[in-house]
């Protein structure tokens, strides 16, 4: 028997599938879209598809997210925190610091000794910083949202933006780039203001990070200068798993896992 988990996120809807053994079967990433109602089914067919089992194979659906009590069947609805803290414990064990940046907020988790939530912050009342900030900038440089990541290595000075509002870092980096400046050195100035960012809400949950084993998820960290530049500002190395997109739909279906076991 499988056991799935549903991550409604504003850009992407994630499914992962895990087995009683708690292996990670098949996963999927779908855009979200201004439909979540399609995209959580098209989520959840993919991810049946890629583990080639009929939907009466699944024994219990947890939902987390902002849209999870979309998700029609589901056992349970679990918040974002609980659910990203139970991925992390699987994928990577001794996390004590997760770092979440999703397509419109960001998240700082501590955890205990057990893998358990101790403390978190969350910023979701604005998007800079976030994968939809990350999504404007890169349309402002004209190049992809993955090539942000590669472009900003190659930068070798330490530009500085004036401000991390996405219409005004918007209307800046256009700026820049007509007046010549090079685009990784705009994108490495990009990262840095989001480590900037992203280190502040650590700090309030660990403000002893540097000697901690710290780790991101989320679709952000699959870019390499936003984790460059968090690592340098902590002054200790960031830990990426495998896929950092499905940390929560994981989490989601490990739970459901054992809430069918407890039943």
């Amino acid at each position: 028997m499988l056991f799935m988990g549903i991550d409604v996120g504003s850009l992407t809807c994630d499914a992962a599938l895990v087995d009683e053994e708690e292996r990670l079967v098949a996963w999927t990433v779908v855009p979200t879209g201004a439909r979540n109602a399609e995209a959580i089914a098209r989520a959840r067919a993919e991810a049946l598809a890629r583990a080639g089992v009929a939907a009466g194979e699944v024994g219990a659906v947890v939902a987390t997210g902002y849209g999870r009590d979309r998700v029609e069947g589901r056992l349970a609805s679990v918040t974002e925190i609980t659910c990203h803290a139970r991925g992390i414990r699987r994928l990577v064990p001794g996390t004590e610091v997760l770092v979440d940046i999703g397509g419109q907020d960001s998240k700082a988790i501590r955890l205990d000794a057990g893998g358990r939530v101790a403390e978190f912050a969350m910023n979701d009342k604005c998007a800079a910083g976030t994968g939809r900030f990350l999504d404007a900038m890169a349309r402002a440089l004209e190049v992809g949202v993955d090539e942000l990541g590669g472009l900003s290595l190659r930068a070798t000075g330490e530009l500085a933006l004036s401000s991390m509002c996405t219409v005004f870092a918007e209307s800046e980096v256009v700026s820049l780039i007509a007046d010549g400046v090079d685009a990784a050195e705009v994108a490495a100035a990009l990262h840095r203001a989001i480590a900037s960012r992203t280190l502040a809400l650590v700090a309030r949950v660990a403000p002893d990070a540097a000697r901690l084993r710290v780790t991101m998820s989320g679709g952000v960290a699959r870019n390499a200068g936003v984790v460059a530049a968090l690592a340098k500002g902590l002054g200790a190395a960031v830990r990426v798993p495998p896929e950092p997109d499905v940390v929560g739909a994981l989490g989601a279906a490990l739970i459901a896992r054992e809430r069918y076991a407890a039943q």
